[in-house]
């Protein structure tokens, strides 16, 4: 009923987006069954693109080609035939501006693992974009270490509980030294709230909350996201209480560009 009641107040949106985003845990436990649900009331969103990166629950337990090609399939049947990716980590454009989708390399069960080639591809596009002045988005389930009140908003104390993993740090270096960059995670399903923004050294962090499911160790804990607004000079993120068609103005933050 939540999930529903977010699709159904972006569909009644008086203006068509220009992307849906989301980062992971589309299904519970990769099944495609679960992926067809999730399809049947997004697909109606007045969006143009549909920018998804897998999360752990997506990948985690079924064979690892069969989990992604079910992925795959799963945004390429939302969006035009040109944007199709075949492939977990990508680059995709909207009107310009360019969102870098990062994940697992592997099958792993709570964190990720990046390989070589996807860490150079990485540093290379953030390089190339932010050079260019626009903002950078990246897109990745899993945050990094000590940000967005881990290790305790994932119930643990293990440092690396709740991140990407053992390459955390690798990750942060990598993005930390370019500006304008934006990285945007979900994984912890901690709601709306003190935990929602942060700047992780040079780096703009973005956890979003869960759409589908009760958050938590936040203010606003159901049904709630964010939307993005991007212009030359700065971005927008307003949080929005989708169960009532409402934004939360106290969590809107902008960011000036440099």
């Amino acid at each position: 009923p939540v999930y529903k009641a977010a699709c159904k107040d972006l569909h009644n949106a008086k203006v068509d987006f220009d992307a849906v985003i989301g980062v992971g845990d589309i299904a519970e436990n990769g099944l495609q069954a679960e992926f067809d649900r999730i399809t049947e009331d997004i697909r109606d969103i007045p969006a143009n693109n549909f920018i998804m990166a897998a999360g752990n629950h997506d990948i985690r337990i079924r064979d690892y080609e069969q989990s992604t090609q079910r992925y795959f399939d799963f945004t390429n049947n939302l969006n035009p035939k040109d944007k199709a990716i075949d492939n977990i980590w990508f680059e995709y454009e909207v009107d310009g501006y360019s969102f870098l989708v990062i994940g697992s390399d592997e099958m792993r069960f709570e964190d990720a693992y990046l390989s070589d080639a996807q860490l150079e591809w990485l540093e290379e596009r953030v390089a190339a974009i932010s050079a260019s002045g626009k903002p950078v988005f990246v897109m990745g389930h899993y945050p990094l270490r000590d940000t967005h009140g881990l290790p305790l908003t994932w119930g643990a104390s293990l440092w690396e509980s709740g991140t990407i993993g053992d390459q955390s740090d690798i990750v942060y270096e990598l993005l930390n030294k370019y500006d304008n960059v934006f990285y945007i995670t979900g994984h912890l399903h901690t709601g709306i709230g003190q935990y929602t923004y942060e700047e992780i050294g040079n780096i703009h962090g973005i956890n979003v909350p869960s759409i589908g499911i009760t958050n938590k160790d936040g203010e606003y804990n159901v049904a709630t996201g964010v939307i993005l607004e991007v212009y030359e000079d700065k971005v927008i993120s307003r949080a929005r209480d989708f169960g009532t068609g409402e934004y939360i103005p106290e969590y809107t933050v902008t960011y000036e560009l440099v």
